[in-house]
């Protein structure tokens, strides 16, 4: 949800956007709330053959069958073990239904435009394009995603429908 708040100092108008912040491992992610459609507990999913490693496989959501993507597996990330707090965030992507499995779901955080700093140039599992920046309150650092780009990249193996 873009929101328009006023600064209490000079009355201007200051643009922010949600995110819905997640964990792997020990790192901090956030995506845009307006791609989430829900979050569901982890439930194992029908493998599908020669799918990529990250793809875990497909689950049926109420008639939909959905691609269920191992974000950990995506990040190079070490294995982490399946528990309690393991959950599956649905996404919406372009008219596609996707779900990437993640650690924790944190919390819905607001971040304003001057909190976002531009991502650093480094190599990673993650292509610089999908990282919008980095975002900051206080003491927690938040990579940004644009979950969309990534979702749809080639080596996905999803196709994501063109505008």
């Amino acid at each position: 949800m873009n929101a328009v708040m006023n600064d209490k100092n000079t009355g201007a108008a200051t643009s922010a956007r949600e995110y819905l912040t997640f964990r792997l491992g020990q790192e901090e992610y956030g995506i845009d709330i307006l791609k989430v459609q829900e979050i569901r507990g982890y439930e194992t999913p029908t493998r599908i053959a020669q799918a990529p490693a990250f793809i875990k496989g497909v689950t049926n959501l109420r008639g939909t069958i959905v691609p269920i993507v191992d974000m950990r597996l995506r990040f190079a990330c070490a294995q982490a073990d399946y528990d309690a707090f393991t959950v599956v965030i649905i996404l919406n992507l372009r008219e596609r239904v996707v779900g990437i499995v993640v650690d924790s779901v944190s919390d819905v955080m607001e971040l304003a435009a001057e909190n976002i700093r531009p991502a650093p140039d480094v190599d990673s599992a993650i292509d610089a394009a999908c990282i919008r920046g980095l975002g900051s309150v206080g003491e927690r650092m938040l990579i940004l995603l644009d979950i969309e780009r990534l979702m749809s990249g080639v080596d996905m193996g999803l196709s994501l429908a063109t505008d």
